[in-house]
């Protein structure tokens, strides 16, 4: 059982199959991110208000105490990159 606490943008291992960096937190879930792409031009048009396609999975809090700390990073825009073995 472990006391850590997740905040956004903590890089975290979930399980052998989820890790990422935490994206948004309330109190009674997260979601972690596990991939961003670029959105194609067509998408991009239809919807303008991100650049991005994100793939998030939620992690109740009843779950937070099954998450391991990676690391964290300042903001979404540092290009520091975590390159975790799965």
């Amino acid at each position: 059982m472990s006391n850590y606490t997740p905040k956004v943008n903590d890089y975290v291992i979930w399980d052998e199959y989820v890790q990422g960096w935490v994206y948004f937190k309330c109190s009674e879930y997260i979601t972690i991110e596990l991939l961003v792409k670029p959105k194609d031009e067509q998408n991009f048009i239809d919807c303008n208000l991100h650049k991005n396609d994100r793939v998030l999975v939620l992690c109740y809090q009843h779950q937070w105490d099954e998450l391991k700390y990676i690391k964290s990073r300042k903001s979404i825009y540092d290009d520091d990159q975590v390159q975790a073995k799965i």
